[in-house]
């Protein structure tokens, strides 16, 4: 979904709940809930990678309690901007009782393809 200037608001992917791009999301950042892992999961996400359970729980993390298949944004620990979009694979109940294996599904991120995408003419 783009708006009049041809920049890209929203995304889904299939059939997938529709999700604000980060540059939308930079601009309103308290338009989604907040997941923030610690500093040690930023170089995995900004490589695209899924955010693991074990990096949500931590020390450095936070939590807000969302449901399984919520769209949250994910902040990382120091700093001021989302470096994701993501998915919940798992409720945040479940992510501390289990804590391991994926628990939000990497979306959109940083630098990724959707990120560096010109205006639509």
């Amino acid at each position: 979904m783009v708006n009049s200037a041809g920049e890209l608001l929203f995304f889904r992917q299939r059939e997938g709940p529709w999700m604000p791009t980060l540059k939308l999301l930079h601009k309103y950042p308290f338009f989604l809930p907040m997941q923030q892992v610690d500093k040690g999961a930023i170089r995995f996400v900004l490589s695209g990678a899924n955010i693991m359970c074990p990096g949500l729980t931590s020390p450095g993390a936070r939590m807000s309690g969302v449901d399984k298949g919520q769209v949250v944004a994910v902040m990382a620990e120091g700093k001021e901007h989302a470096l994701a979009v993501g998915c919940t694979a798992l409720s945040t109940d479940d992510i501390a009782k289990v804590n391991k294996g994926v628990g939000i599904e990497n979306c959109h991120y940083l630098n990724d393809g959707l990120w560096q995408m010109k205006p639509v003419k």
